[in-house]
């Protein structure tokens, strides 16, 4: 069987929000929690064109696959911020959960890349 493709993952920042360190260390931790094979790109936006170009909702954003972990917070307007996390609740807060990020990877893993459930 061929290996399967690896996820497409973008992480994008604006260095002067304080969380992207943290958000960053949260997803390199999922991708090897959830051990499906990614291509993990790093990049800083920083002027509101790049912003623009990229549809950066803020910082930080982690795309899947093309896919925001949260669509319902990358809506526009684009430009160089900060973004806010819906979590369970109704709680906003600046960083995705380390649960959020494993379930948009469990998503758009392949099925045969994934651990088998212990049982």
């Amino acid at each position: 069987m061929a290996d399967p493709e690896p996820l497409a993952v973008e992480f994008l920042f604006y260095a002067d929000c304080p969380s992207h360190d943290t958000a960053l260390a949260r997803l390199r931790e999922a991708l090897q929690r959830e051990a499906a094979p990614a291509a993990l790109t790093v990049r800083e936006i920083q002027t509101e064109e790049e912003a623009q170009e990229a549809q950066f909702p803020g910082s930080p954003t982690i795309r899947i696959n093309g896919e925001d972990l949260q669509p319902r917070g990358a809506v526009g307007p684009y430009s160089l911020t900060c973004r806010m996390y819906f979590h369970a609740g109704g709680r906003i807060t600046p960083l995705p959960t380390l649960d959020q990020i494993r379930a948009a990877i469990q998503r758009h893993a392949p099925t045969q890349a994934r651990p088998a459930a212990a049982g």
